[in-house]
């Protein structure tokens, strides 16, 4: 209720004689209270003014260190305010006073990423790795990399945003939102929107709670809310706790989270794309002929068991990621940067959103059974290889949905009207070694 004593107060004041009505009236305040008068800030502001806007409100108060973060939200006045007592003698019509300057609890700077872009042509090889990471960008689609340590797949991973467009202005709203209410905006240098995909990526000990949301009274956005719109990479994924990678299922699926506590419940936006990357055992040297690998079948069966069924059935590309070569080293030739790659994205992306938008569907990744199925179905031919592996048990009928958003995704990026078998198989291959033979 922090958040409300400013407006507590003003209300306060009105109802007591102290403060004219006229003045306040339409007007939000926001900000928290000391109790020598100053108003505080306060996390959340950017969407609560944004509620305000959207309920035709065009005048806030707020914190004068958010006062920032308020004005991002278009058509809106704001003011700023120090101390209570400012405000009140504004309102009264009394002359400025001369106050001191509020005090500040110390805030710590936003965390920063150290460099500058991370281009993808500093991954030395892996051209499969490299295609399945630009159909994933392409067609916004979760991407699952297996392989061993050292071949790339964090490089690879961390490079993904980078091949993303900028979010438009309605999405970067949205986002700077979630980040507002989770804290995170505090502390920069200068608030403007997150006009780029958000990146999340944390360690394997995180807590269900950092990831998906929590805290006591009103939860907090986790991870996952705080990637909306952009990626959230779980590295050495099988060894997160089965709770965390269970509660993605949710979001993955609908999109948003809800969150219950005793304090009231939470709705959070939670529309990202999931990177994973896992070693192929516990010690990471099972590759090859795996002399190397010191676990037992049981331990290797126990780790792979750790990214459950269900969970992969909703990863749409699934890369065996294989160790760099020393010929690939010694080429010594540059790929692709991420500025070539991504215009190819753009463009892809563009087609896909033409071709979707009459569906309220923006990207292959969001495309559902019922379509795929109905004005989107491909001609038998096309799908001949999926069907055999759908009846072979291979393939479940989400599975099958998930290779042809993929095929479609593959045909977007060679500029074709549609997909044909080849981009099918192309797809089929994109899922991964479970795959194998499917089109025989």
């Amino acid at each position: 209720m922090a958040g409300f004593d400013l407006a507590v107060a003003v209300a306060t004041l009105t109802a007591a004689g102290v403060l004219p009505p006229e003045p306040s009236a339409e007007v939000v305040h926001l900000g928290e209270l000391g109790l020598d008068g100053s108003v505080r800030a306060v996390d959340g502001v950017l969407p609560a003014v944004l509620a305000a806007a959207r309920a035709g409100v065009r005048r806030v108060v707020v914190p004068e260190a958010t006062a920032e973060e308020a004005a991002l939200v278009p058509g809106i006045s704001v003011r700023g305010v120090r101390w209570l007592a400012e405000l009140v003698a504004d309102y009264r019509g009394d002359p400025a006073l001369e106050l001191p300057d509020a005090p500040r609890a110390f805030t710590p700077p936003a965390p920063r990423r150290p460099g500058g872009v991370l281009d993808l042509a500093d991954v030395v090889g892996q051209p499969e790795a490299r295609f399945g990471l630009e159909v994933a960008a392409a067609g916004a689609h979760h991407l699952l990399m297996n392989g061993p340590p050292g071949a790339g797949k964090t490089m690879l991973a961390a490079r993904l945003p980078g091949l993303l467009p900028d979010l438009d202005e309605e999405s970067a709203l949205e986002v700077t939102a979630v980040h507002s209410v989770a804290g995170t905006l505090r502390g920069r240098a200068g608030t403007a929107l997150i006009t780029r995909p958000p990146y999340e990526d944390p360690h394997h000990t995180a807590s269900v709670a950092s990831v998906v949301g929590g805290g006591s009274g009103i939860p907090r956005p986790g991870a996952v809310s705080r990637a909306h719109r952009g990626v959230l990479f779980l590295d050495e994924a099988p060894e997160f706790e089965a709770r965390v990678l269970d509660a993605l299922r949710q979001p993955l699926e609908q999109g948003e989270l809800v969150l219950h506590r005793t304090r009231g419940a939470a709705r959070y936006p939670a529309r990202f794309q999931l990177v994973l990357a896992a070693n192929p055992c516990p010690c990471g040297r099972s590759t090859g002929k795996g002399l190397d690998c010191t676990c037992s079948s049981q331990a290797r069966r126990r780790y792979a068991a750790k990214l459950s069924g269900p969970l992969l059935d909703r990863v749409d590309v699934q890369l065996q990621v294989q160790a760099v070569t020393r010929a690939e080293v010694a080429d010594g030739r540059p790929g692709e940067s991420s500025a070539v790659v991504a215009a190819r994205v753009a463009a892809a992306r563009a087609v896909q959103a033409e071709r979707l938008r009459r569906h309220d569907v923006a990207t292959n990744g969001e495309l559902r059974g019922p379509l795929l199925r109905g004005p989107l179905r491909l001609p038998p031919a096309v799908t001949s290889d999926l069907d055999r592996a759908l009846d072979r048990g291979v393939l479940t009928l989400r599975g099958v949905d998930r290779v042809l958003r993929v095929a479609w995704t593959v045909a977007d990026l060679r500029g074709a009207d549609a997909p044909d078998r080849d981009d099918v198989g192309r797809a089929l291959a994109l899922r991964g070694t479970l795959i194998v033979g499917a089109g025989a």
